[in-house]
């Protein structure tokens, strides 16, 4: 005579995060089948009938359903298993975390993981093992631009505010230029490389045909862009492009977001004087990210000027031209979510991370 299967009785609670679960993509496949297995047995399904459809020994659907019988949902979880001891703890992680802070070796600029592991007296295998855990690359380097701005909480929460809340009645534009884009002709075509595989080339040599400027503003509302080019980025080129952009809004007060360029922000600024509707609102020092536009220049980076081969002047303002027709018919505005913004600086040792 079989043995009384081991009877199992699920919660709603418990249900809900076994059905979860099973719905999430994420769920490993081992945590996956043992949902399924006990919400079949609460369904009153025999422990051999699960053992036949999930193709897997009885004894261990068997195991399953004692186990969760005896300890509910967190005994579902894999038990702590027999092996050797932990050879390197934390003490070991947190001499390598402050061996990090000390000048490395003489005649290098950097740690690596080889010399670490020699210094330490530790296998490199473990060095590694620690950095992964930590998320410390040490060979990854990145640039930044650190704002210096003694009134950047002002400036920043100015121009934050319009972004989030516009006033009445008003247009918020975001203006700057794209200065020296190169006509830049140079051969291109598809490579077949060794492995099979077809990619796109270009040769390292090229013939180069001039610059131009782009002007640009973007409506915050409907992110909508407006350009015009000139062949430099003086301060009669910008009034020309802000006296485009006035005719533009007859009827609308404009605030204008800018960078500190000095093209932008003269010391008696007769121009904005002449023009009541208009209102410059200027980002922190070193602080352009701010400005939505820089994001829109980085797009028609990417989608028409990068990998791009031009014969003139003339043929990459025609391009721009025809990217922004495109990109107006279809625009969205750029959602600005961060109700605050903060300048960040670089720790200068790993223990100020931890913090």
């Amino acid at each position: 005579m079989s043995a009384t299967p081991t009877p199992i009785v699920v919660t709603e609670e418990e249900r809900t995060e076994l059905e979860r679960w099973l719905r999430s993509p994420t769920t490993e496949q081992r945590f996956a089948f043992r949902a399924r297995v006990i919400l079949a047995a609460a369904a009153g399904e025999g422990s051999g009938s699960i053992a036949r459809r999930e193709k897997v020994r009885l004894n261990t659907v068997s195991t399953w359903r004692l186990r969760f019988a005896e300890g509910g949902i967190a005994a579902l979880q894999d038990q702590q298993r027999a092996g050797r001891p932990r050879q390197y703890g934390a003490e070991a992680e947190q001499r390598l975390l402050a061996k990090l802070d000390e000048p490395p070796p003489e005649g290098y600029s950097i740690w690596n993981g080889t010399l670490l592991a020699r210094a330490l007296v530790l296998p490199a295998d473990q060095v590694w093992r620690v950095l992964r855990r930590n998320g410390i690359q040490l060979q990854r380097r990145r640039s930044w631009c650190l704002s210096t701005d003694l009134e950047f909480a002002p400036k920043a929460a100015e121009i934050v505010g319009l972004y989030l809340a516009p006033p009445e009645n008003a247009v918020v534009l975001c203006v700057d230029e794209k200065p020296s884009i190169q006509a830049l002709e140079r051969a291109q075509g598809y490579l077949r490389l060794p492995n099979g595989k077809a990619v796109r080339g270009q040769s390292h040599e090229y013939k180069r045909h001039g610059t131009t400027t782009l002007f640009a503003a973007l409506e915050v509302e409907t992110g909508k862009v407006t350009g015009m080019h000139a062949p430099r980025k003086r301060r009669e080129e910008f009034l020309a492009f802000m006296n485009q952009v006035v005719a533009a809004y007859p009827d609308h007060e404009l605030h204008v977001v800018l960078d500190n360029f000095s093209t932008h922000k003269p010391k008696h600024d007769a121009w904005l004087s002449r023009h009541a509707k208009v209102h410059f609102h200027f980002t922190p020092t070193h602080a352009s990210w701010l400005n939505q536009v820089e994001v829109w220049f980085s797009i028609l980076s990417r989608g028409a000027l990068r990998d791009s081969s031009f014969t003139s002047i003339q043929e990459v303002c025609q391009r721009i031209d025809s990217f922004i027709a495109t990109y107006n018919r279809g625009s969205k505005p750029f959602h600005w979510k961060a109700t605050e913004v903060h300048p960040s600086a670089p720790k200068r040792k790993i223990a100020d991370l931890r913090k």
